[in-house]
């Protein structure tokens, strides 16, 4: 869970608009909670899929929301036309970064190979004490029960140490994020 005072999370979410409606659901009860908080939100900066709910809910209800995409994929418009608050990078890693800084936390909803990779580089700068801010990920209709089990295993299997479970935390609903 994200404790204490937040007032900028970053968010990394699916680009996918072919998901189950329970997702979107999950992605705009938070999307809203963050917004009754005063929580800006730093996102990818799409306009589909649950980025796109996301960046919609937000600016439906008012609150703040910065969108950070490399030059390339706006130029091929996967950028959300309705955020105003831009930034646009030369590279992926730069994006990543730029995630990153001067944010309160992160937070993963489900998502395909973007999302887990980000997700796990975050993890693992958190490991080599390079990010220091709470990871949640939201576990939405059991979505990251792998990813669980998969993390288990490299500590049971000695790949990583028992005390690195402690890094991140798994909720199941939006709610218990900032709970």
């Amino acid at each position: 869970n994200v404790p204490g005072k937040m007032t900028r999370i970053c968010v990394y979410c699916a680009s996918s608009a072919r998901i189950d409606a329970t997702y979107f659901a999950a992605t705009e009860s938070l999307a809203r909670l963050f917004v009754r908080n005063r929580i800006e939100i730093v996102y990818g900066g799409g306009a589909k899929g649950l980025m796109g709910k996301l960046a919609d809910t937000v600016i439906e209800e008012g609150g703040k929301i910065k969108g950070i995409m490399p030059k390339f994929m706006n130029e091929i418009e996967w950028a959300h036309k309705g955020v105003s608050d831009f930034e646009l990078t030369e590279t992926m890693h730069e994006r990543k970064a730029r995630f990153l800084e001067d944010v309160d936390g992160l937070v993963a909803l489900p998502g395909g190979s973007g999302t887990l990779e980000e997700l796990l580089e975050a993890i693992t700068l958190k490991r080599l004490g390079k990010f220091t801010k709470p990871i949640v990920i939201l576990n939405t209709a059991s979505f990251y029960e792998p990813l669980k089990l998969m993390l288990n295993k490299c500590v049971q299997e000695k790949f990583m140490h028992p005390k690195h479970l402690e890094m991140w935390s798994f909720v199941d609903e939006p709610e218990q994020v900032i709970d």
